[in-house]
């Protein structure tokens, strides 16, 4: 994550939430009260979003003492204490609302990610994510699928190449999609992977049979087609499992052998961890 786009964010996140000022502090509270606050868990999960809390707070007022309990990626339980605050007492209320809603998106992430982990020990599939995400947090919610023990698909449309159906439509067929994208990339000297998706094996046959690309997906296939695909594509190229797979049938498709498994319900249908901001 890098700290200027972290930075920029806060301060975006800031603008929209502070307005001309926290009013509801300023009317009784002075500028020289002290105060103390903890993170308090309330839920079981992983901890995620604990980097951008200590960065936001020391935005806000760079004289506040954050006092580092528990780090990102830390199992909790109800009751756990995250960190400790001192400082401005309008400073630490400033901050509350956003703190929260960073941290518990971003636990809920990281939580569901770390479960979906869990199911595939001892097999060589990894859990990815996808471009199914909060507009503008984007990075925060794919860094949270990393504290949770996943690995991110791509940021967005630029850092890698992927032919879905509807590409592959406009496009005529997929030996167009790839014979166009192949001298896309060589008339701009670009470098990037490409991925394709097959919606039936008989895609599939067709894509080995052009070639060209860097990843198959195997998209909406049942776990019997999907272990067929990965038998006839046999290590020429790398295989992903997508759509419609949950906690109950993803240890089934990684058995039969895909690389990776994609699941937008990482930050698309997340739960949030509650967690409160406490006076102390």
């Amino acid at each position: 994550m890098e700290n200027r786009i972290l930075r920029e964010f806060i301060l975006r996140t800031l603008a929209e939430d502070l307005g001309d000022g926290d009013h509801s502090s300023l009317a009784y509270l002075p500028g020289s009260a002290k105060g103390k606050a903890r993170l308090l868990i309330k839920e079981k999960g992983i901890l995620a979003g604990v980097r951008v809390a200590a960065e936001l707070f020391s935005i806000i007022d760079n004289e506040i003492t954050f006092d580092l309990i528990l780090d990102d990626g830390a199992c909790v339980d109800p009751g756990n204490i995250a960190f400790y605050l001192s400082g401005s007492q309008q400073s630490i209320l400033k901050s509350e609302r956003l703190v929260l809603n960073i941290m518990q998106r971003m636990s809920g992430i990281a939580t569901i990610t770390h479960e979906y982990t869990s199911k595939l020990k001892g097999l060589k599939t990894r859990i990815l994510d996808t471009r199914k995400t909060t507009p503008g947090m984007r990075f925060l919610e794919k860094e949270a699928v990393r504290i949770g023990g996943g690995l991110n698909h791509r940021m967005g449309l630029y850092d890698m190449i992927m032919l879905k159906d509807n590409h592959i439509d406009y496009a005529g067929g997929i030996e167009n999609a790839i014979s166009k994208t192949r001298e896309y990339l060589k008339k701009n000297n670009l470098n990037l992977r490409v991925e394709i998706e097959a919606r039936s094996l008989e895609d599939v046959r067709k894509i080995l049979l052009y070639g060209g690309v860097d990843r198959i997906m195997l998209d909406n296939f049942t776990i019997e087609d999907t272990r067929k695909a990965v038998i006839e594509i046999s290590g020429r190229h790398e295989t992903e499992s997508s759509g419609r797979i949950d906690l109950s049938t993803v240890r089934a498709y990684a058995e039969c052998g895909v690389d990776y498994i994609s699941v937008g319900a990482l930050t698309h249908h997340i739960k949030s961890i509650d967690m409160s901001l406490k006076a102390i």
